[in-house]
């Protein structure tokens, strides 16, 4: 009767185990599954764009004016739900992008990706800097015919004008679902200004955007 009573002691401590990590698992689904809409709050419109490391991205567009907010995600890829070990595995197909929420009667998606091209090196396959993997390639997710149109159209005039002496390798796909990045990856900058990567990366992208777009700032 004793060894009985301790077995069933045990299935049931077992189960419970199994019920709060089951439970754990969907409510990390549910925060890291947000694929949006082509509005959100208020009106405000979203640009999807990846170039390098999310954390440069995320610190130069949240400065700009009309900018609401700028969240470090994944997007691109096939896998549900990624954890930014698998993208950085290189299994997922996603990139390493940021969601922009924005405001188009302040800033236009033509201007946001003005600043796109200008801060990360389109020419570069797979690769900004020493960041060098799938998951850095440069991309414009699209949320609709005309940011496709806008995107195609920067692409081309940029081409024209004999900027850069590689050609662009900017991929412009349709946007299927964006996922929100680990919470330690949002404002990672401001967070973390002292880590090298920050000083050594980030804050000259902050400085050469600043310098070229002071008309942008907040």
């Amino acid at each position: 009767m004793k060894k009985f009573l301790i077995l069933i002691y045990i299935i049931i401590i077992f189960s419970l185990i199994l019920s709060f990590n089951a439970g754990c698992t969907n409510m990390e689904e549910e925060k890291k599954d947000v694929t949006g809409e082509d509005t959100i709050d208020n009106g405000h419109e979203i640009a999807v764009l990846g170039g390098g490391c999310f954390w440069c991205l995320e610190s130069i567009f949240d400065q700009i004016k009309g900018v609401k907010s700028a969240e470090s995600g994944y997007a691109g890829g096939t896998v549900k739900n990624p954890t930014y070990q698998q993208v950085c595995s290189g299994s997922t197909g996603h990139a390493e992008v940021v969601r922009i929420a924005y405001d188009k009667d302040i800033i236009t998606y033509r201007d946001l990706l003005e600043v796109f091209f200008y801060i990360h090196d389109p020419t570069t396959l797979n690769r900004q800097g020493n960041d060098v993997g799938s998951q850095y390639r440069s991309i414009i997710l699209y949320k609709n015919q005309e940011q496709e149109k806008i995107a195609k159209e920067v692409i081309e005039e940029l081409e024209e004008q004999n900027i850069y002496d590689d050609p662009i390798v900017t991929e412009v796909e349709p946007l299927d679902a964006f996922y929100l990045a680990e919470d330690y990856h949002q404002n990672y900058y401001e967070n973390n200004r002292g880590q090298g990567y920050c000083q050594m990366v980030i804050s000259p992208k902050i400085g050469k955007f600043k310098e070229k777009f002071s008309d942008l700032l907040k």
